[in-house]
């Protein structure tokens, strides 16, 4: 590998510049190598000569040959090669090979030098030509060139050879010559394929100039020494018939007359033309380095090349180049042959392309009105160019008029139609036009109030392409390059500049990521929409806020709310895009701005209604009441509507309102589902005993309260003494009922009075047991049927007496546990407050029990009331806590039940 034999080099090449591994090609006796030079990055091409090329091949040259005479032919060639090098160094023209870094010899005999970056020799492509033909076209295989890309990837050169770039390449080696033979008094001397380059923008350049020297009529005193015909002429076995003349392309002024004149370069001119034409691409020509062969070619007129037989190539031959270039070029008299300068303008290069490219090439050099009018023009042939064409050769003269602000815009106009016809245009836009693009607006902002006229023009045309660009570039490189020119528009003073760059929304959407949308675009299309004066731009913005809410500007398409059920058809794609504005950003940011906006104008209120139908698709229900709403109903008012406009209006405020009830009434029905239960049973909760007081977990069961109180098993009852019906709270276990005390004279409970303990009663928004009211005796029918009572034996020791009141005797009710509470704790009551009340206490009247009355009539106004507590403060607790929150007032004499109570 040559890479090994580089770091051997002690060379200032080697040391700057970044070699490749591989040679691109190889050109004669040079290996090409492309190379960037470290500091810059800026591409070139190596070439290197290895002087091991030199050495003979065993049994080339047989054992006469001496070491001492090899030696002086390896210096002489080693001298003939850097020759080539010096020269290039001196002469400098646009069609002559470029030196970027002079010939450098090194310690272990290598050569090399730098130059403009080459594809390949002229050589190498006819070779490339000829593989691709016999393997069935050019898509037969693929190119043997490959070059590395800026990314270190690598990529396959596919070079084109057809008609327009063979007339450009002759034009351009025809220039050179003139340049060689009227300017440096040169004479090539060695004019083939292999001296001809094709550079990275398809021109050909001349180089190979080993052989150059002085004609032998020239006057003028040069240092470069003559050609020495007797040597050159002389095929040394020894050495690669690639560093010795070539003499299938050799004017027979050399070989047969001895005479070096520049005549002889348009011979050699003429045979490089037909291989160019021929099959196999080489010269009709075929003389095998042999000097008698050549001459026995030369002295038939069948084997030499003429008019008479094609001039010996087995294709046919272009009209022009037959009839009239070949016939004085290919002549065995040097006197009837044309010059360069008659060349360059035969009728073989007078047709329209190949005077576009000279004019093109000699622009630089025309004036402002020339080029004006040749930048016009150029856009009604572009389509007639070869794509290699465009690509490498108009496309970077093109680019270099940029720095023209006068034509720039004219120049742009060109850039991006070649740019959209090329199948590499992206890769053709991202490394060469952004850096122009780049160069001309982002770097160049100048003075903020200097209007640069020129300039705008050509912001205009970028603008206009702006979809041109996002299909070509990334989202990177969009994002760094091309948003900075967008903004630049939209900070301009210019209206229509401005609305050029509102309408590039669409294309940034799909370019551009949302943040960036959100924190850069967003900001910048606010600004201009509430600073702007003018209503076109005013509607504009309102445009683009359709736009970034994820609408299309240019549609009027129905605010469908989703919930009709209707299938929608499908949008175009372009009309919405994924990447749009945040909830938050459009009810936060966008609205504030429509509400704001003080012109009534129908135009500017219909941009904002498709703004409202936008935001009726993205924000909150509640916020479409609050705020949309009222807001379109006060445009919708505006005095400038016509009838259409308004029902347009009116069918927006219908839907939104239609979504904002259908979503409210949703709401409504779920909250209502959910609380509904959870509100019934907190309601049942609050009105029980056991939510106020309690449930302490010691109620007494009915028959310990019995025992306890008659001294056996009683009836399972639960009617109070007075035959009031209780019912027990759904919450509370059997366990915690209240205990309804049994008394001897009490008669069961009735049906009636059953089922009315199964039942609620509301009050005051609790729910409370039936309370029975006391009738007087003697409105009560029912009274009337009670049997006597009489007074039985105490069942326990403790009673000593029976009361007497003309009822008889009953057993008295006990205490359910050992704080004292007594039946009437079972009552409900929502708070002490309440019971201490004073309307609360006539509802309750019924519970407000007297103490029976002092008189021994067998019947008193009111039924028996209930048994007293055990002691009277105790009694008075319990009566101030069921009875509305105050005590019974003391009695001076214990009579009736209080003398009952005593007993105990």
């Amino acid at each position: 590998m040559f890479s090994s034999a580089l770091k051997s080099f002690t060379s200032n090449i080697s040391a700057n510049y970044t070699i490749s591994s591989t040679p691109s090609s190889i050109c004669g006796a040079w290996k090409v190598y492309d190379g960037k030079k470290k500091s810059t990055g800026k591409a070139v091409s190596i070439f290197v000569f290895e002087r091991k090329s030199l050495d003979p091949q065993a049994g080339g040259f047989g054992p006469r040959s001496s070491s001492s005479s090899l030696k002086k032919v390896h210096e002489e060639v080693i001298a003939r090669v850097k020759k080539e090098s010096n020269l290039l160094a001196r002469l400098r023209h646009p069609s002559i090979l470029e030196l970027a870094e002079p010939i450098e010899d090194t310690r272990s005999g290598g050569l090399m030098f730098a130059t403009e970056p080459v594809t390949a020799s002229l050589a190498g492509l006819l070779r490339e030509k000829d593989d691709q033909e016999k393997a069935g076209g050019v898509a037969g295989r693929p190119s043997r060139f490959v070059v590395e890309e800026a990314d270190g990837q690598l990529r396959r050169r596919e070079l084109e050879i057809d008609e327009l770039e063979i007339q450009k390449g002759l034009l351009q080696v025809a220039q050179g010559l003139e340049f060689l033979h009227e300017s440096a008094g040169l004479v090539h001397g060695n004019l083939t394929p292999d001296a001809i380059y094709v550079n990275a923008k398809s021109d050909w350049k001349i180089a190979g100039l080993a052989f150059a020297g002085p004609p032998d009529t020239s006057d003028t005193p040069s240092n470069i020494p003559p050609i020495s015909l007797s040597e050159v002429l002389y095929h040394d076995p020894r050495l690669p018939r690639s560093i010795q003349l070539d003499m299938d392309y050799t004017s027979p002024d050399f070989v047969m007359d001895s005479n070096v004149s520049s005549a002889a370069d348009m011979f050699s001119l003429g045979l490089v033309m037909l291989a160019l034409y021929n099959s196999p691409h080489a010269s009709p020509l075929k003389t095998n380095s042999n000097m008698s062969t050549y001459k026995k070619l030369f002295s038939s007129s069948s084997s030499a090349p003429s008019s008479t037989n094609n001039f010996l190539s087995s294709r046919p031959l272009p009209k022009d180049l037959l009839n009239d270039v070949l016939p004085r070029l290919i002549t065995r008299r040097p006197g009837q042959r044309m010059n360069a300068r008659e060349f360059q303008q035969s009728r073989f290069f007078d047709n329209i392309l190949v005077s576009s490219i000279r004019f093109l090439d000699s622009l630089p050099a025309k004036t402002p009105n020339e080029k004006s009018q040749f930048m016009k023009g150029l856009p009604k042939i572009l389509g007639q160019f070869p794509r290699s064409v465009l690509e490498k050769k108009v496309l970077p003269a093109l680019l270099e008029e940029m720095k023209d602000r006068e034509l720039l815009y004219l120049v742009l106009q060109n850039v991006f139609k070649i740019v959209k016809s090329l199948p590499t245009g992206r890769r053709a836009f991202t490394e060469r036009v952004i850096p122009k693009l780049r160069e001309n607006f982002v770097a160049s902002k100048g003075a903020a109030n200097e209007r640069d006229v020129a300039k705008e023009a050509g912001l205009v045309v970028v603008l206009e392409n702006i979809e041109l660009i996002g299909e070509s570039c990334s989202g990177k490189e969009f994002k760094e390059d091309i948003l900075p020119i967008i903004q630049l528009g939209l900070e301009s003073h210019t209206h229509s500049i401005v609305d050029k760059s509102l309408s590039c929304l669409p294309t940034i959407l799909v370019v551009l990521d949302f943040s960036t949308i959100k924190n850069e675009v967003f900001p910048v299309v606010a600004a201009v929409f509430s600073k702007t004066s003018s209503l076109g731009i005013k509607i504009r913005g309102l445009q683009a806020f359709v736009v970034l809410c994820g609408g299309s500007s240019d549609s009027s398409e129905d605010l469908g709310d989703g919930l009709d059920g209707a299938v929608q058809p499908a949008k175009n794609a372009k009309a919405s895009n994924s990447t749009v504005l945040d909830k938050y950003t459009v009810q936060e940011k966008i609205v504030p701005l429509l509400k704001v906006m003080k012109t009534k104008e129908p135009a500017v209120m219909m941009a904002a209604l498709a703004v409202f139908k936008q935001v009726g698709r993205i924000a909150d229900s509640d916020f479409l009441a609050t705020e949309c709403l009222p807001v379109l109903w006060s445009f919708s008012l505006g005095p400038l509507l016509d009838l259409q406009q308004f029902q347009e209006y009116m069918a927006l405020i219908k839907k939104l309102s239609a979504k904002v009830e259908t979503e409210q009434m949703r709401k409504l029905q779920e909250l209502s589902s959910n609380s509904n239960t959870t509100r019934r049973n907190d309601l049942m909760n609050v009105g029980s005993t056991d939510a106020f007081f309690g449930s302490n977990g010691d109620d007494v069961g009915e028959n310990d309260f019995e025992r306890l109180v008659l001294g056996k098993g009683g009836q399972n009852n639960h009617s109070d003494m007075l035959g009031d019906s209780l019912r027990p709270q759904p919450q509370r276990s059997q366990s915690s009922r209240a205990v309804t005390p049994v008394f001897s004279w009490s008669t069961p409970p009735t049906a009636q009075a059953q089922n009315q303990m199964d039942g609620t009663s509301m009050i005051d928004g609790f729910d409370q047991p039936p309370v029975s009211t006391l009738q007087p005796v003697g409105m009560s029918p029912s009274l009337n049927n009670f049997a006597p009572l009489k007074p039985t034996a105490p069942t326990s020791a403790g009673l000593g007496n029976s009361i007497t009141n003309g009822f008889g005797a009953m057993a008295p009710m006990q205490p359910s546990n050992a704080q004292g509470s007594q039946w009437a704790t079972n009552a409900t009551a929502p708070t002490k407050a309440s019971f201490s009340s004073p309307a609360y206490a006539r509802d309750r009247a019924g519970f407000s029990i007297p103490a029976p009355p002092a008189s021994t009539s067998p019947f008193s106004q009111f039924s028996i009331a209930p048994p007293p507590s055990q002691t009277p403060s105790s009694a008075q607790s319990q009566y101030g806590r069921g009875m509305g929150g105050s005590g019974m007032q003391p009695m001076q004499k214990k009579t009736g039940l209080d003398a009952y109570e005593s007993l105990l």
